[in-house]
């Protein structure tokens, strides 16, 4: 295996790791010799991926958590530290995207959305980037979306909270420097489950460069640039995987 993506003694968190792009992200790490610490809200998802991960040989824990809640969010922490003693590697995948015309938007689905997609990883990576930078160091991944960089009518909450993210990393990366690294891996069309809701299910073509949306495990290799040694002097980056999008 390449040293620079041979990821054997390190420990890797990743929120919303249970299906989607989380999925594939746990799957590639733990490929490589990663333990790893799956966190959605239902554990029997987590529980089923963290077999797979243990068919290959690395240790894998299970934990449920609702990572909109600032609470729940200081308790995944402590769990996922107390696991394997230290953890190298968080990603902040877990978000929520829904579609209504903004006039529409109630404060309650507002509020879950910035609470998912901003106030749980800002608490979750804080934490996190404390801890690291006390120990041996480590890196933060947290997953943004091209939606943050360009306008989305009807789903504005979502974009907005998405580009607080970016700034978010940008911040955390100066003031955890230089043990840990925080960088944003900004994702643009996928075909995941929420294609369902495309008129062409993610079947047809899109103008960006590529042409068409992504696969799932296309995320990969730009998840593991940014978790490796391979990314020594990447920091406070926004790192695109949106097919020339922007």
């Amino acid at each position: 295996m390449d040293p620079l993506f041979d990821f054997t003694g390190k420990v890797a968190l990743v929120t919303g790791g249970s299906r989607g792009l989380g999925y594939q992200m746990v799957k590639a790490f733990a490929e490589r010799g990663c333990d790893v610490i799956i966190a959605s809200r239902k554990l029997e998802n987590c529980e089923a991926v963290a077999e797979e991960c243990r068919a290959l040989g690395v240790r894998a824990v299970a934990l449920s958590a609702h990572v909109g809640r600032w609470d729940e969010c200081t308790e995944l922490v402590e769990k996922a530290w107390d696991a394997f003693g230290a953890v190298d590697i968080l990603v902040n995948n877990a978000g929520m995207s829904p579609a209504q015309p903004s006039h529409e938007v109630t404060e309650k689905l507002f509020d879950s959305v910035v609470n998912l997609n901003f106030k749980g990883p800002f608490r979750i990576a804080s934490l996190m980037a404390h801890r690291m930078a006390e120990g041996e160091g480590g890196c933060i991944i947290n997953v943004s979306s091209s939606g943050s960089m360009m306008p989305l009518p009807r789903t504005i909450p979502y974009g907005s909270s998405k580009a607080a993210l970016n700034a978010m990393s940008k911040s955390l990366a100066w003031e955890y420097a230089p043990k840990v690294r925080v960088n944003t891996l900004s994702p643009g069309a996928f075909r995941t489950d929420i294609v369902e809701a495309w008129p062409d299910k993610g079947r047809g073509p899109i103008p960006i460069p590529r042409g068409h949306a992504a696969e799932p495990e296309e995320i990969v290799t730009a998840a593991l640039f940014l978790a490796s040694p391979a990314s020594v002097n990447v920091t406070g980056s926004i790192v695109r995987c949106d097919g020339g999008q922007h």
